[in-house]
């Protein structure tokens, strides 16, 4: 019997996956959704692929996402990581990530909930999207706009209104799996 994925996926086992087992689940970590924000920050101008293959590597790279390492990186730091193969050598994507570091650990400093934050820009639950087609499926919504700014104004940067719906879709906050999708009704 085939197995019918969305549209997007294509026949790349990596994409397959990823797919089937990570996009759209919900995710309530705040650690883990600072993770996803800062990796769909790096597909600014990429195809998301290109990031997931690069995943390991930017774990490896940044101290497996752990902010209160990263927010230590300095001048140095910075030249070695543009110097690593492994990750995307862009120097305001390397150091998105460490200013994104910064504003994270401001933001919980002051006793707020990462993962609620992110969360309410939902209502606290997936939005259930009833896409039939990859077409029906927006760039950007209200929400991711207002998720931008919000993102923005706390300091954090490469969180547009586009990333941020790709990362919204990425971690569960809206199920945009078309609905003839076997993860449809999973997510």
């Amino acid at each position: 019997m085939e197995v019918i994925r969305c549209a997007w996926v294509g026949n790349d086992p990596i994409y397959e996956e990823y797919h089937d087992q990570v996009w759209g689940r919900p995710v309530f970590d705040s650690r883990e959704l600072f993770e996803k924000l800062c990796l769909d920050g790096q597909q600014a101008g990429l195809s998301w692929i290109t990031i997931l293959k690069k995943q390991q590597n930017y774990e490896a790279a940044f101290a497996n996402f752990n902010p209160e390492i990263i927010a230590l990186f300095d001048a140095d730091k910075v030249e070695e990581l543009l110097l690593n193969p492994g990750i995307v050598r862009n120097r305001l994507k390397v150091n998105s990530i460490i200013r994104n570091a910064k504003a994270y650990l401001a933001f919980v400093e002051q006793g707020n909930d990462f993962s609620a934050f992110l969360w309410d820009f939902v209502g606290g639950k997936p939005k259930v999207n009833n896409p039939r087609s990859m077409k029906e499926v927006p760039a950007q919504t209200p929400e991711s706009e207002a998720m931008s700014k919000a993102l923005k104004k706390l300091g954090f940067n490469f969180v547009g209104p586009t990333i941020c719906y790709a990362f919204m879709q990425a971690v569960g906050m809206v199920n945009d799996h078309t609905t003839d999708c076997f993860c449809y009704k999973k997510c």
